[in-house]
């Protein structure tokens, strides 16, 4: 849904022959916000679409926000808008070598003539290393926008980024000041220097009344507590937490049985695999058997076998390698959007059997 900008006055209420507000317009001013919280809900219950086009762009400019850090402007070959996107969304980035990566939209929503992703060099990284070697006017193709990190509205916020975490982050900060809705952020690194795009948080928290930034680099105030990152939690506040495995899990460890506060996370890695067992797929079209090892995933033993095999997040939220389970007992490790009926369906990147073989639709 696009969101005008522009602030109006409420009209007035319409009123009764004694002066009273309307009794009808009344009780709506009561139910639509429940409404309206309901539908946000809703939202983020529901798997986002298979998205099946290619998008042809450009490298526009390459910006260095931090150390290690390429900032990369995308346009649309040809000059038309590219497809509108929200909040959390991430493309599939085709590279020259063929190889396919997922990187968050950082740049703002309400402009369709370019995106902007982020990535940090990772030592003998293949996809970050050609990533940085990308030169204005290098063609790109993307798959997306896909969102597997869905932004809710709620009544405040508390975001919580560390390093390149900030790429899916930057956006809702964007949006709640936008919106002139309350939030904190919550902003870690390992010094400024390495911390993209603190330029632009200067000015957003003035947009939202109460809202402020909370920039905590290690080397000048040392690695954050859970306390320090979470606070004092407001009931009807939706959390948003993006960075490393450790800042995740303590901002979870944080706030345990808090049914009055959503908690939304997002991983750049798969989370790692610590109870696994063994056990086969069968895929069904031609009869092979893989064997799946306790530590490792079924997409990526059947991705050796089978390439082509689709996948996104690889951690359970998007649903891109649903694929159709035949039989066999499914230990479903995914996170629930709706969608097919898990015994229809199984997320092959987290999931796995029960004990016995897991017969699948490929």
């Amino acid at each position: 849904m696009k969101h005008s900008e522009e602030k109006y006055a409420d009209p007035p209420f319409p009123r009764d022959p004694r002066g009273r507000p309307d009794r009808f317009y009344r009780t709506l001013e009561r139910i639509v916000p429940a409404l309206e919280r309901f539908s946000a809900m809703i939202g983020t219950m529901s798997p986002p679409p298979p998205v099946d086009r290619d998008l042809d762009v450009t490298v526009a400019r390459v910006d260095r926000p931090a150390e290690g850090v390429a900032a990369l402007t995308l346009q649309r070959v040809g000059g038309a808008p590219l497809p509108a996107w929200q909040p959390g969304c991430h493309v599939d980035v085709v590279l020259p070598s063929g190889q396919v990566r997922q990187y968050s939209l950082c740049g703002d929503p309400a402009d369709r003539g370019r995106y902007r992703i982020a990535v940090r060099r990772i030592p003998d990284g293949r996809g970050s290393g050609e990533v940085h070697a990308l030169t204005a006017g290098a063609r790109l193709t993307l798959r997306g926008p896909r969102n597997a990190f869905p932004f809710a509205r709620r009544e405040r916020y508390l975001f919580i980024a560390g390093g390149i975490g900030i790429t899916p982050i930057l956006p809702m900060v964007r949006a709640a000041a936008r919106h002139h809705t309350e939030f904190r952020f919550v902003y870690t690194g390992r010094s400024r220097t390495t911390m993209p795009f603190l330029d632009e948080l200067s000015s957003l928290a003035s947009g939202a009344p109460g809202s402020r930034m909370d920039i905590r680099p290690d080397d000048e105030f040392g690695p954050p507590s859970a306390e320090t990152l979470v606070g004092d939690v407001a009931p009807g506040t939706a959390v948003y937490v993006c960075g490393p495995p450790p800042l995740i899990a303590a901002v979870r460890d944080a706030l345990p049985d808090r049914p009055d506060v959503a908690l939304f996370w997002e991983r750049f890695s798969p989370p790692p695999i610590v109870d696994g067992t063994e056990f086969e797929v069968e895929l069904a079209r031609s009869g092979r058997v893989l064997r799946v090892p306790a530590d490792r995933s079924a997409l990526d033993v059947i991705s050796e076998a089978r390439p082509d095999t689709p996948s996104s997040c690889r951690q359970g939220f998007c649903g891109t390698c649903r694929v159709r389970l035949l039989s066999g007992p499914a230990d479903h490790r995914d996170r629930p959007t709706g969608g097919s009926p898990r015994r229809e369906e199984i997320a092959i990147c987290v999931s796995r059997s029960l004990g016995g073989r897991l017969r699948l639709d490929m």
